[in-house]
């Protein structure tokens, strides 16, 4: 049943992060971090015009992690803001309800669709897309601030 989880396509994706260096300049930063089985991803992202422009990131994580941290990079520069919490609702949905799995350029997400079986490994293959959604929230929130000053 485990192999199911650490397929080839997984384990293709997690020896081939992509962007795996911080920005020092970022718009957001957020670290989140899986209490069960202490996987840490931390992501950055630089933001023009409600589109994601730079991203980089640090993946202290499980196979699992590191898969879905890798399909992050490769897909995230150019998506617009609202796009990347949209993909992380599906992702949440596919893992916790059975939903069906992003399309387009996110169908690599679908490589993740076994561990939906597997609830123990639901956080650790969650935390890049909570820790993108949570830099967009925020971004949000601190471009609203500004436009009111």
């Amino acid at each position: 049943m485990l192999n199911e989880i650490y397929n080839a396509r997984i384990l293709e994706l997690a020896g081939n992060i992509p962007l795996c260096q911080r920005l020092s300049d970022a718009d957001g930063t957020n670290v989140q971090h899986s209490k069960l089985c202490g996987s840490k991803v931390t992501v950055d992202l630089k933001f023009c015009d409600g589109v994601v422009v730079e991203y980089g990131q640090e993946v202290k994580a499980c196979a699992l992690g590191q898969a879905a941290s890798s399909i992050m990079a490769r897909n995230v520069v150019g998506s617009p803001a609202n796009e990347l919490c949209e993909v992380r609702d599906q992702v949440y949905a596919m893992l916790k309800d059975g939903g069906a799995p992003p399309t387009g350029k996110w169908s690599d997400i679908a490589a993740l669709q076994p561990v939906k079986d597997f609830k123990a490994r639901h956080a650790s293959t969650m935390l890049v897309f909570d820790a993108v959604c949570e830099v967009v929230k925020e971004n949000e929130v601190s471009t609203a601030e500004k436009e009111v000053i």
